[in-house]
């Protein structure tokens, strides 16, 4: 729902503004256009120029955070190396030797190199700097056994995972000191990461959201720069054989196993440079087919080891959980309100009927004072089927009245919360929403919606755009994955739309369900989703349950001098009560704009300065 005026952005302080040739970029000196053509490369390059690049001011505030710790941490860089490009190797022992934070330990085990080359670069390493220590393996164990091998030399409390060709900047390692001394209840740190080719030029920096457990479990959005306790390491096991391709990922989950979800940090600056070449995977997941099976397998038994019941299957973007229903299925209440329009309201209801596979619903229809007599006979008829009641409610159109007072009388231990014109696509919308809005933890579960003209109207919301919340990826075409494949998986989102969302009955009237009294048209979800994330559940969207969304099909606009002003007396209220954790969506990153829903640039990032 998200209110009816999403086209009003902030524009103060704006750094970038769109046209149709490019950007034009805004800042030190004068405008200047990028082309869109070659925006990510260049667009990037000038970011990192501008917002990524070390001045020596900065190293030596670096170096005076570092003398203020009462116990900087022994940092243990783990790195598992096998037949090696030795201008590589050498550039990547070369990073961790070139770190401003000076207490670090570099752990490398060969893995039975075939190639002298490689063995007598880290032979020349171990012995020109002690902080670097080297076991060369008898025999080849494949990467999860040499990085156990590399693992045993570390002495360190925390241990940093890094590959033997990728680089790490020279701030790397002092930013994860600087957060580990900043939060010491955490046990895993991760950050952001980009991609660096031959020539020394970045791109593809896959600026991460905080903690996104939901996210995790379809892609491994930890994985670089990663960095653990080392007791947390060893009591999971360290890196299990046969996981060789997901290794990492399934160390990961056996450590989030045990810990609290408040326990993993991100660091939102890119710490880590993937090195793109024919071998890697930075270029090429086919590069590693064998990587997704390990990954698929990862997930099923971390879904075992957790109680869970469902399945993981690998697909094409990353990974989708299929949540179990239990037998029998809980009855699902569908609320739609409306006022009249019955063309849309027998569209979406026999779309329901005919396409929804799940096998125990009730819809309520909530009639606002119709007064069309084809609407009429029509909602008399309906309320003459099983399974479908007819309320009549006469009172001023109140959406989050209308919903509250329907939901009072469900009967239903999940609720559906759906508009009027809404149109089912995908048979299994509704047993994959409640499958996961029965999982523990999770409050209000959101699909993805489509405009007629299969655009993407709903992939989530985001905190901040426009001053108080936009949608995700508003208009990516169907076939497009979006910014690292997240219009395409399963996530958490801190708000998803009331146009159709599912929740439990009872966790929707423990947080009082919408603001009837604050918000009775714009913002009811954005609100009620934020009391949902307040009262400690996370807020799901799933790309599987697809519906057509023909918005605002029925409703006005907001220009009216009325309806203006209620909607600048809702949003006046959104930035009263929710003013700080509208700047901060930790679903986001505060990297990205808050000036457009596509996931570009921030221009300047929203980081807070070194203190």
């Amino acid at each position: 729902m998200l209110g009816r005026s999403w086209l009003i952005f902030r524009r103060s302080g704006f750094q970038g503004l769109k046209t149709s040739f490019g950007i034009l970029l805004r800042g030190e000196g004068p405008p200047r256009m990028v082309d869109a053509g070659t925006l990510d490369r260049k667009h990037y390059s000038e970011w990192v120029k501008r917002y990524d690049t070390l001045t020596d001011a900065l190293r030596d505030a670096m170096r005076r955070r570092v003398a203020a710790m009462d116990r900087p941490p022994l940092i243990s860089v783990v790195m598992p190396a096998y037949d090696t490009d030795g201008a590589w190797l050498r550039e990547a022992i070369e990073s961790v030797r070139r770190q401003i934070y000076p207490h670090w330990e570099l752990c490398i085990a060969d893995d039975a190199s075939p190639t002298e080359a490689t063995r007598a670069v880290l032979a020349e390493y171990a012995a020109l700097d002690p902080r670097i220590k080297v076991v060369f393996r008898p025999q080849n164990g494949h990467i999860a056994a040499a990085s156990n091998s590399a693992l045993e030399l570390a002495s360190g409390s925390w241990v940093a995972l890094m590959d033997h060709d990728d680089l790490i900047p020279e701030h790397a390692l002092f930013w994860l000191a600087d957060a580990i001394d900043r939060h010491p209840d955490a046990r895993l740190i991760y950050s952001d990461e980009d991609k660096i080719d031959s020539q020394g030029v970045r791109s593809a920096p896959y600026f991460k959201p905080d903690w996104n457990f939901d996210l995790f479990r379809s892609q491994n959005m930890f994985s670089h720069l990663g960095a653990f306790t080392t007791d947390l390491v060893r009591s999971a096991g360290g890196f299990r054989l046969g996981m060789e391709g997901a290794q990492d990922y399934d160390l990961v989950l056996r450590c989030i196993e045990r810990v609290a979800p408040g326990q993993v940090h991100h660091i939102p600056r890119v710490l880590y440079h993937w090195r793109v070449h024919a071998a890697s995977t930075a270029a090429s997941t086919e590069v590693k087919p064998y990587a997704q099976q390990a990954g698929e397998r990862a997930l099923n038994e971390h879904l075992a080891r957790t109680h869970v019941r469902g399945r993981v299957e690998a697909t094409a973007d990353g990974y989708r959980v299929h949540y179990a229903l239990p037998d029998p299925p809980p009855l699902v209440s569908l609320v739609i309100p409306t006022r009249n329009a019955a063309g849309l309201v027998r569209q979406c209801i026999e779309s329901i009927q005919q396409k929804t596979r799940y096998p125990r619903y009730e819809i309520i229809l909530v009639d606002n004072g119709s007064d069309d007599p084809g609407a009429l006979d029509y909602f008399r008829r309906l309320g003459e089927q099983s399974g479908i009641r007819v309320v009549r409610d006469d009172r001023p159109f109140n959406f989050s009245a209308l919903n509250n007072a329907a939901v009072e009388l469900a009967n239903g231990e999940l609720v559906a919360l759906i508009n009027n014109d809404i149109e089912v696509i995908s048979p299994d919308w509704l047993s994959e929403m409640a499958g996961i809005a029965l999982q523990p933890g999770v409050g209000a579960v959101g699909a993805r919606l489509w405009y007629p003209d299969m655009t993407l109207q709903h992939g989530g919301v985001i905190l901040g755009i426009g001053g108080i919340a936009g949608h995700s990826h508003k208009r990516l075409q169907a076939g497009d994955h979006g910014y690292f494949q997240r219009a395409v998986l399963t996530q958490s989102f801190s708000v998803v739309t009331a146009a159709c969302l599912v929740v439990r009955k009872k966790t929707y009237k423990e947080v009082g369900g919408l603001d009837d009294e604050h918000l009775q048209v714009a913002f009811n979800d954005v609100d009620f989703c934020l009391r949902l994330r307040e009262a400690g559940y996370r807020n799901v969207w799933t790309p599987y349950a697809e519906l057509f969304h023909h918005e605002s099909a029925t409703r006005g606009d907001d220009v009216a001098p009325a309806r203006k002003a209620r909607y600048d007396r809702e949003r006046q209220y959104m930035l009263g009560r929710w003013g700080a954790a509208l700047k901060e969506d930790p679903a986001y990153s505060p990297n990205l704009t808050l000036d457009f829903e596509d996931f570009s640039y921030a221009w300047p990032p929203r980081l807070p300065p070194l203190a």
